[in-house]
Order: structure tokens, then sequence, then C-alpha cells
């Protein structure tokens, strides 16, 4: 086992996303995964059927125990609520060094069209938890709420993804599954530059957690010593088989197979 990562996130008591779908993601991939509950979910694949925030004291009070005595390698932010959790966050992670790559996952919509995040929190995140970060990973809708921008071709991701940089992070990891074409674009822009990865769209409901997965990946591989382009490619080729294997569970939005390349990724 090597590397170790803090996923700061909320809970999907399907199993299929959140801190769920996150620890499955590290372990499958060989590192160590601590947890920061910042949210409880009642959802499963059809649907979010509640949402319960943590108290934002709790939240920063299980990141500082855990990192004062298991550390870190790479920290994972998903799912956080509202704003005042998000400032508890950013607030631990300045005062335990902020020294380990921080992966931030905007997570603000769910499959079922949910909103994850108050809206006002989304000016919150943009300025206290971009900044931090050494990659962010929106998705399309997510990237479109922090910048104003319409996306609907490559050349509008590169519109975003450049602004975004402007916020702070060292790099971005625009998704572009949500455009209307059989070849995917992910596009990963950073101040050595850019890389767009190509892949062809595969057909399916079990998608469920997705972009947890990826990001959580994306923090494991930075945990384990990988940079950042290597970080990404080995986290999108263990999605795409985890959505190529997926059991077919739910009547909805169904979860991935995260234990799939526990030899495959060593």
């Amino acid at each position: 086992m090597k590397g170790r990562v803090l996923i700061v996130a909320g809970s999907d008591s399907g199993g299929g996303a959140g801190i769920q779908a996150d620890i499955k993601t590290v372990s499958a991939l060989g590192a160590y995964a601590a947890t920061a509950i910042a949210a409880l979910t009642a959802q499963n694949t059809q649907g979010v059927y509640g949402v319960l925030p943590i108290d934002p004291a709790f939240v920063a009070l299980q990141m500082k125990v855990v990192l004062e005595d298991i550390g870190a390698d790479a920290v994972k932010i998903g799912m956080l609520a509202n704003a005042a959790v998000i400032e508890a966050v950013a607030t631990e992670y300045e005062a335990q060094g902020g020294n380990v790559p921080l992966v931030v996952d905007p997570v603000m919509i769910a499959k079922s069209g949910h909103f994850l995040l108050e809206p006002d929190a989304v000016l919150t995140l943009r300025k206290r938890l971009l900044p931090l970060a050494a990659i962010v990973t929106p998705n399309l809708p997510e990237a479109e709420a922090l910048t104003d921008v319409p996306i609907r071709d490559l050349d509008g991701m590169r519109q975003a993804a450049k602004l975004i940089l402007t916020f702070g992070p060292r790099a971005v990891l625009l998704k572009g599954g949500h455009l209307e074409d059989d070849r995917l674009y992910d596009l990963l822009l950073s101040e050595d530059g850019e890389t767009v990865f190509e892949g062809a769209r595969i057909h399916t409901p079990h998608t469920h957690g997705t972009g947890c997965t990826l990001a959580s990946a994306i923090a494991a591989g930075l945990a384990q010593g990988l940079n950042t382009h290597d970080a990404v490619a080995r986290a999108r080729a263990y999605v795409e088989t985890a959505i190529l294997t997926a059991p077919g569970l739910g009547h909805g939005h169904g979860p991935l197979n995260h234990l799939h390349t526990v030899r495959d990724f060593p």
C-alpha cells in the first residue's frame, strides 16, 4: 500500500458515489483512504431524497485528527453542501500547512439533477478552495456555474478552463461528457500546457459516481508520486474499465465496478 488520501466529501447511501465510491477507488488503486464526512445523503440510483450537512466545525475536526495522526499525501474534496462547510474545510487545510496536493471536485449537481451545493456557496468555493487546488475537475455544468461561460464545443471548454485557471488552481481537468457527441473530450490545462484526452462515448446508464471516482483516482495517483498528467491518464483508464464492467445494479443511473482493477493498476 502506497500513498495516503484524506477524502472530504458526502456520503452516498447507495454506495455508487461520494465517500463510498472514493474509498473503493483509492483502495483499488493501492493507496490508503481516510475520510472526513461533510454531508449525509439519502439516495439510490434513481435520485437524491435528502441531504443533511454535517456541522462545519465537526468536519474540520475530522480532518484535524486524521492529519495530525495518520497524515496524508493528498487530500480530495468532493461534496461540501454549503458555504460554511467550504470555509471550514479550506481553513483546516491551511492550518495543517496545505503542503500536500489538493484535488477539488466541485460537486454541484447529482446525475438525477438534484442540486448538491447551495447556490450561494459557488462563490465561496471559487474564492476559498480553487486557489488551494493542485487540480480541479469540473464537468461542463459545473464549469459553466463557476465561469458563466456557455460551453458547446472544445473551444468553449478551452475558454472556460483558461478562466478557471485564473482562479488559482495549478491545473484544470474539464470533463466533456455532457457534450452531445459520440467522441468524448477531457481537457487538461495547466501552466505546462494542454492535453486533450479523447475517447469513444460508452452508451450505458451505469455512470453514477464517475466524477467522484475520477477525482479520487487522480488523488491516489498524486499521493503515490505520479505527476498530474500521468495521474489523470491512469484515472481515466480506471474509470473507463469501471464503466465497461459495471454490475448493472439499480433501476436508474447504476454504480461502477470500482474493484475491477486491483491487479491491473498496482
